[in-house]
Protein backbone atom coordinates (compact mmCIF):
# COMPACT_ATOMS: atom_id res chain seq x y z
CA UNK A 1 0.00 0.00 0.00
CA UNK A 2 1.45 3.14 -0.77
CA UNK A 3 2.56 5.39 2.48
CA UNK A 4 0.34 8.52 2.89
CA UNK A 5 -0.03 10.44 6.07
CA UNK A 6 -2.05 9.71 8.91
CA UNK A 7 -5.75 10.67 9.80
CA UNK A 8 -4.48 13.03 12.01
CA UNK A 9 -1.74 14.38 10.36
CA UNK A 10 -4.35 14.53 7.20
CA UNK A 11 -6.91 16.42 9.68
CA UNK A 12 -4.51 18.72 10.99
CA UNK A 13 -4.17 19.50 7.40
CA UNK A 14 -7.26 20.45 6.38
CA UNK A 15 -7.90 22.33 9.67
CA UNK A 16 -4.87 24.42 8.89
CA UNK A 17 -5.77 24.79 5.05
CA UNK A 18 -9.36 26.10 6.69
CA UNK A 19 -7.58 28.55 9.03
CA UNK A 20 -8.69 31.66 7.04
CA UNK A 21 -12.42 30.88 6.41
CA UNK A 22 -13.25 30.58 10.36
CA UNK A 23 -15.46 33.88 10.30
CA UNK A 24 -17.00 33.21 6.66
CA UNK A 25 -20.65 33.30 6.05
CA UNK A 26 -22.38 30.97 3.82
CA UNK A 27 -25.00 33.11 1.66
CA UNK A 28 -27.67 29.77 1.30
CA UNK A 29 -31.59 30.24 1.69
CA UNK A 30 -34.10 28.24 1.09
CA UNK A 31 -35.54 27.93 -1.99
CA UNK A 32 -39.01 27.88 -1.00
CA UNK A 33 -41.41 29.76 1.43
CA UNK A 34 -41.35 26.03 3.43
CA UNK A 35 -38.83 26.88 6.13
CA UNK A 36 -40.26 23.83 8.40
CA UNK A 37 -37.16 22.22 8.49
CA UNK A 38 -36.52 24.79 11.69
CA UNK A 39 -39.61 23.24 13.51
CA UNK A 40 -38.72 20.23 15.68
CA UNK A 41 -40.62 17.23 15.05
CA UNK A 42 -42.38 18.58 12.30
CA UNK A 43 -40.14 16.67 9.57
CA UNK A 44 -43.15 15.83 7.32
CA UNK A 45 -44.17 19.81 6.94
CA UNK A 46 -40.62 20.06 5.19
CA UNK A 47 -39.69 16.69 3.37
CA UNK A 48 -42.12 15.07 0.71
CA UNK A 49 -41.60 11.13 1.76
CA UNK A 50 -41.48 8.86 -1.94
CA UNK A 51 -45.36 7.16 -0.05
CA UNK A 52 -47.86 7.67 2.77
CA UNK A 53 -45.92 5.10 4.70
CA UNK A 54 -42.64 5.75 4.17
CA UNK A 55 -41.07 7.78 6.63
CA UNK A 56 -39.75 11.55 6.02
CA UNK A 57 -36.07 10.77 5.11
CA UNK A 58 -36.99 9.21 2.03
CA UNK A 59 -37.20 12.77 1.19
CA UNK A 60 -34.09 13.33 2.44
CA UNK A 61 -30.47 13.24 1.51
CA UNK A 62 -28.40 9.68 1.27
CA UNK A 63 -28.61 6.72 0.94
CA UNK A 64 -32.71 6.38 1.55
CA UNK A 65 -33.94 4.97 -0.97
CA UNK A 66 -34.99 1.21 -2.01
CA UNK A 67 -33.67 0.19 1.49
CA UNK A 68 -30.34 1.65 1.58
CA UNK A 69 -29.75 0.77 -1.56
CA UNK A 70 -30.46 4.02 -4.01
CA UNK A 71 -28.57 7.52 -3.14
CA UNK A 72 -31.09 10.65 -3.20
CA UNK A 73 -28.73 13.66 -3.86
CA UNK A 74 -30.84 16.31 -3.03
CA UNK A 75 -33.86 17.36 -0.65
CA UNK A 76 -37.52 16.56 -1.59
CA UNK A 77 -39.30 20.22 0.00
CA UNK A 78 -42.79 19.85 0.09
CA UNK A 79 -45.31 22.16 -1.54
CA UNK A 80 -47.23 24.72 0.58
CA UNK A 81 -49.77 26.02 -1.73
CA UNK A 82 -52.08 24.84 -4.70
CA UNK A 83 -54.42 25.91 -6.95
CA UNK A 84 -58.26 24.32 -7.40
CA UNK A 85 -56.93 21.71 -9.53
CA UNK A 86 -54.52 20.46 -6.45
CA UNK A 87 -51.64 21.43 -8.17
CA UNK A 88 -48.72 23.28 -6.74
CA UNK A 89 -48.20 26.83 -7.29
CA UNK A 90 -45.44 27.67 -5.14
CA UNK A 91 -42.67 29.81 -6.25
CA UNK A 92 -38.83 28.55 -6.53
CA UNK A 93 -36.65 30.92 -5.96
CA UNK A 94 -32.62 31.02 -6.12
CA UNK A 95 -30.92 30.12 -2.96
CA UNK A 96 -28.30 32.15 -3.31
CA UNK A 97 -26.56 35.24 -5.68
CA UNK A 98 -25.18 33.46 -8.91
CA UNK A 99 -25.97 33.06 -12.41
CA UNK A 100 -27.90 30.19 -14.79
CA UNK A 101 -25.60 27.69 -15.80
CA UNK A 102 -28.11 25.38 -17.63
CA UNK A 103 -32.17 25.11 -17.86
CA UNK A 104 -33.99 22.68 -19.20
CA UNK A 105 -37.58 23.33 -20.00
CA UNK A 106 -38.46 19.81 -21.84
CA UNK A 107 -39.72 17.52 -19.27
CA UNK A 108 -39.29 14.31 -20.62
CA UNK A 109 -35.92 14.46 -21.62
CA UNK A 110 -34.46 14.20 -17.95
CA UNK A 111 -35.67 12.22 -14.50
CA UNK A 112 -35.35 15.68 -12.83
CA UNK A 113 -37.99 16.74 -15.54
CA UNK A 114 -37.93 20.60 -15.87
CA UNK A 115 -34.39 22.50 -14.03
CA UNK A 116 -32.66 24.80 -13.52
CA UNK A 117 -29.02 25.32 -12.60
CA UNK A 118 -27.76 27.85 -10.92
CA UNK A 119 -23.36 28.87 -10.56
CA UNK A 120 -22.56 30.27 -7.41
CA UNK A 121 -18.74 30.96 -6.24
CA UNK A 122 -18.58 31.31 -2.50
CA UNK A 123 -15.30 31.35 -0.64
CA UNK A 124 -13.36 30.47 -4.02
CA UNK A 125 -15.69 27.58 -4.57
CA UNK A 126 -17.91 26.81 -6.87
CA UNK A 127 -21.09 25.34 -5.90
CA UNK A 128 -24.44 24.53 -8.26
CA UNK A 129 -27.69 24.40 -7.21
CA UNK A 130 -30.22 22.24 -9.42
CA UNK A 131 -34.07 22.72 -8.53
CA UNK A 132 -35.62 20.09 -10.55
CA UNK A 133 -39.74 18.50 -11.12
CA UNK A 134 -40.73 22.32 -11.61
CA UNK A 135 -43.80 23.17 -13.69
CA UNK A 136 -42.37 25.80 -15.22
CA UNK A 137 -39.19 27.69 -15.82
CA UNK A 138 -39.46 31.56 -15.19
CA UNK A 139 -39.41 33.03 -18.76
CA UNK A 140 -37.10 35.73 -17.84
CA UNK A 141 -34.04 33.36 -17.07
CA UNK A 142 -31.37 33.71 -19.28
CA UNK A 143 -28.58 31.41 -19.79
CA UNK A 144 -25.12 33.41 -18.09
CA UNK A 145 -28.05 35.80 -16.92
CA UNK A 146 -26.89 36.86 -13.01
CA UNK A 147 -29.74 35.96 -10.21
CA UNK A 148 -30.41 37.14 -6.57
CA UNK A 149 -30.78 35.78 -3.40
CA UNK A 150 -34.76 34.82 -3.69
CA UNK A 151 -35.59 35.77 -7.07
CA UNK A 152 -38.29 33.84 -8.34
CA UNK A 153 -36.60 31.61 -11.18
CA UNK A 154 -39.61 29.07 -11.51
CA UNK A 155 -42.73 27.28 -10.45
CA UNK A 156 -43.26 24.02 -8.38
CA UNK A 157 -44.83 21.12 -10.16
CA UNK A 158 -44.32 17.20 -10.80
CA UNK A 159 -42.89 16.77 -14.01
CA UNK A 160 -40.56 13.83 -14.19
CA UNK A 161 -39.26 10.32 -16.19
CA UNK A 162 -38.57 8.66 -13.71
CA UNK A 163 -41.69 8.67 -11.66
CA UNK A 164 -45.34 9.94 -11.42
CA UNK A 165 -45.18 12.20 -8.48
CA UNK A 166 -48.33 12.49 -6.57
CA UNK A 167 -50.12 15.85 -6.37
CA UNK A 168 -49.82 15.29 -2.53
CA UNK A 169 -46.42 14.80 -2.26
CA UNK A 170 -45.37 17.48 -4.88
CA UNK A 171 -42.03 19.43 -4.21
CA UNK A 172 -39.41 20.78 -5.60
CA UNK A 173 -36.05 18.21 -5.29
CA UNK A 174 -33.31 20.84 -4.25
CA UNK A 175 -29.39 20.00 -4.64
CA UNK A 176 -25.97 21.85 -3.69
CA UNK A 177 -22.96 20.38 -6.22
CA UNK A 178 -19.65 20.28 -7.17
CA UNK A 179 -18.94 19.89 -11.01
CA UNK A 180 -17.45 16.88 -11.71
CA UNK A 181 -15.41 17.44 -14.99
CA UNK A 182 -15.52 19.97 -18.03
CA UNK A 183 -15.16 17.20 -20.40
CA UNK A 184 -18.27 15.05 -19.34
CA UNK A 185 -19.88 14.79 -22.75
CA UNK A 186 -16.53 13.30 -24.18
CA UNK A 187 -15.98 10.76 -21.80
CA UNK A 188 -20.39 9.93 -21.40
CA UNK A 189 -19.86 9.42 -25.02
CA UNK A 190 -17.19 7.47 -25.19
CA UNK A 191 -18.00 5.42 -22.40
CA UNK A 192 -21.61 4.95 -23.14
CA UNK A 193 -22.20 5.12 -27.26
CA UNK A 194 -25.29 3.86 -27.20
CA UNK A 195 -27.18 5.72 -24.37
CA UNK A 196 -28.69 9.34 -24.87
CA UNK A 197 -27.60 12.61 -23.04
CA UNK A 198 -29.88 15.23 -23.85
CA UNK A 199 -27.98 17.66 -21.31
CA UNK A 200 -24.28 17.77 -21.94
CA UNK A 201 -21.88 18.38 -19.31
CA UNK A 202 -25.31 19.39 -16.77
CA UNK A 203 -26.10 15.65 -16.94
CA UNK A 204 -27.28 14.94 -13.17
CA UNK A 205 -24.48 12.19 -13.23
CA UNK A 206 -21.81 15.33 -13.47
CA UNK A 207 -22.90 17.06 -10.64
CA UNK A 208 -21.86 14.87 -6.99
CA UNK A 209 -24.30 16.40 -4.30
CA UNK A 210 -23.42 17.64 -0.66
CA UNK A 211 -26.38 17.45 1.53
CA UNK A 212 -28.63 20.74 1.12
CA UNK A 213 -29.86 19.79 5.19
CA UNK A 214 -26.46 20.06 6.67
CA UNK A 215 -26.21 23.29 5.11
CA UNK A 216 -29.21 24.91 5.73
CA UNK A 217 -29.50 23.89 9.72
CA UNK A 218 -25.60 25.09 10.42
CA UNK A 219 -26.38 28.76 8.88
CA UNK A 220 -29.48 28.40 11.46
CA UNK A 221 -26.99 28.29 14.28
CA UNK A 222 -26.71 31.33 15.60
CA UNK A 223 -24.16 30.40 18.13
CA UNK A 224 -21.54 29.60 15.24
CA UNK A 225 -20.70 31.55 11.71
CA UNK A 226 -20.97 29.08 9.52
CA UNK A 227 -18.48 28.53 6.39
CA UNK A 228 -19.31 26.54 3.05
CA UNK A 229 -15.58 26.03 2.70
CA UNK A 230 -15.12 24.66 6.22
CA UNK A 231 -18.19 22.18 5.54
CA UNK A 232 -16.55 20.95 2.93
CA UNK A 233 -13.16 20.62 3.55
CA UNK A 234 -14.40 19.03 7.18
CA UNK A 235 -16.77 16.38 4.86
CA UNK A 236 -16.68 12.96 6.85
CA UNK A 237 -14.10 10.30 4.55
CA UNK A 238 -15.47 6.86 2.67
CA UNK A 239 -11.83 6.00 1.61
CA UNK A 240 -8.91 7.59 0.11
CA UNK A 241 -7.76 7.34 -3.61
CA UNK A 242 -4.88 7.52 -5.42
CA UNK A 243 -4.83 8.69 -9.14
CA UNK A 244 -1.84 8.69 -11.36
CA UNK A 245 -2.86 11.96 -13.11
CA UNK A 246 -0.79 14.81 -12.84
CA UNK A 247 -3.78 17.14 -13.81
CA UNK A 248 -7.64 17.03 -14.54
CA UNK A 249 -9.90 20.15 -14.49
CA UNK A 250 -11.22 19.23 -11.35
CA UNK A 251 -7.74 20.42 -9.45
CA UNK A 252 -7.97 23.55 -11.16
CA UNK A 253 -11.62 24.44 -10.48
CA UNK A 254 -11.53 23.69 -7.00
CA UNK A 255 -7.81 24.92 -5.48
CA UNK A 256 -9.01 25.41 -2.06
CA UNK A 257 -9.55 21.84 -1.45
CA UNK A 258 -5.87 21.20 -2.81
CA UNK A 259 -3.53 20.79 -0.29
CA UNK A 260 0.12 21.49 0.42
CA UNK A 261 2.89 18.81 -0.32
CA UNK A 262 6.72 19.96 0.08
CA UNK A 263 7.63 16.63 -1.50
CA UNK A 264 5.51 17.57 -4.76
CA UNK A 265 6.45 20.64 -4.60
CA UNK A 266 10.07 20.44 -4.81
CA UNK A 267 10.06 17.14 -7.25
CA UNK A 268 7.02 17.43 -9.13
CA UNK A 269 3.89 16.24 -9.15
CA UNK A 270 3.26 12.95 -10.32
CA UNK A 271 -0.64 12.01 -9.06
CA UNK A 272 -3.28 13.04 -6.37
CA UNK A 273 -4.29 11.63 -3.12
CA UNK A 274 -7.75 12.22 -2.85
CA UNK A 275 -10.71 12.18 0.14
CA UNK A 276 -13.83 11.09 -1.20
CA UNK A 277 -17.23 11.47 0.62
CA UNK A 278 -20.21 7.95 0.48
CA UNK A 279 -21.01 9.89 -2.61
CA UNK A 280 -17.82 10.22 -4.24
CA UNK A 281 -17.13 14.15 -3.61
CA UNK A 282 -13.08 14.70 -3.71
CA UNK A 283 -13.03 17.20 -0.44
CA UNK A 284 -9.50 17.02 -0.21
CA UNK A 285 -6.66 16.48 -2.76
CA UNK A 286 -2.99 15.61 -1.83
CA UNK A 287 -0.49 16.59 -4.33
CA UNK A 288 2.15 13.58 -4.60
CA UNK A 289 5.51 13.14 -6.37
CA UNK A 290 6.91 10.28 -7.67
CA UNK A 291 8.98 9.29 -5.14
CA UNK A 292 5.70 8.99 -3.10
CA UNK A 293 3.72 6.44 -5.58
CA UNK A 294 4.61 2.56 -5.02
CA UNK A 295 2.93 0.76 -8.02
CA UNK A 296 1.77 1.39 -11.61
CA UNK A 297 -1.75 1.33 -11.42
CA UNK A 298 -3.85 4.31 -12.50
CA UNK A 299 -5.80 3.80 -9.57
CA UNK A 300 -5.07 2.81 -5.78
CA UNK A 301 -7.56 2.51 -2.76
CA UNK A 302 -5.25 3.77 -0.40
CA UNK A 303 -7.94 3.12 2.61
CA UNK A 304 -11.47 2.59 4.09
CA UNK A 305 -13.56 4.00 6.36
CA UNK A 306 -15.16 1.18 7.29
CA UNK A 307 -18.14 2.21 9.41
CA UNK A 308 -19.08 4.85 6.82
CA UNK A 309 -19.03 2.30 3.86
CA UNK A 310 -20.88 -0.09 5.97
CA UNK A 311 -23.66 2.39 6.90
CA UNK A 312 -23.85 4.63 3.52
CA UNK A 313 -23.51 1.34 0.82
CA UNK A 314 -25.89 2.89 -1.92
CA UNK A 315 -23.19 4.11 -4.26
CA UNK A 316 -20.70 0.93 -4.27
CA UNK A 317 -17.95 3.05 -4.75
CA UNK A 318 -15.81 0.68 -2.85
CA UNK A 319 -17.00 -3.03 -1.98
CA UNK A 320 -16.06 -5.97 0.10
CA UNK A 321 -14.29 -9.22 -2.13
CA UNK A 322 -12.84 -12.14 0.01
CA UNK A 323 -12.41 -9.62 3.17
CA UNK A 324 -10.93 -7.18 1.61
CA UNK A 325 -12.10 -3.56 0.12
CA UNK A 326 -11.45 -2.72 -3.15
CA UNK A 327 -12.31 -0.25 -5.79
CA UNK A 328 -15.75 -0.91 -6.60
CA UNK A 329 -16.80 -0.45 -10.57
CA UNK A 330 -18.92 2.27 -9.84
CA UNK A 331 -15.96 3.44 -7.40
CA UNK A 332 -13.34 3.38 -10.99
CA UNK A 333 -16.16 4.62 -13.15
CA UNK A 334 -16.27 8.22 -11.27
CA UNK A 335 -12.36 8.26 -10.85
CA UNK A 336 -12.30 7.85 -14.80
CA UNK A 337 -14.69 10.35 -15.22
CA UNK A 338 -12.94 12.79 -12.80
CA UNK A 339 -9.90 12.59 -14.31
CA UNK A 340 -10.60 11.13 -17.91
Amino acid sequence: MLPHPSRRLFAALLLLASSASLFAQSPFQFPTANHALYEPGQELKFFAPTAPDKPWTSGSYGCVRNYATRMHEGLDIKHLQTDRRGEPTDPVLATADGTVAYFSTKAGLSNYGKYIVIRHIVEGLEIYSLYAHLSAVDPGLKLGGAVKAGDVIGTMGRTSTAEVIAKDRAHVHFELNVFVNDHFATWFKKTSPTERNDHGIWNGQNLLGLDPREVLIAEHNPAKKFSLLDYVRGQTELCRVLVRVKDFPYVKRYAPLVLKNPVADKEGIAGYELALTYNGVPFALYPRAASEIKGAAKFQLLSVNAPVAEANPCRKLVVQRGGHWQLGDKGRELLEMLTD
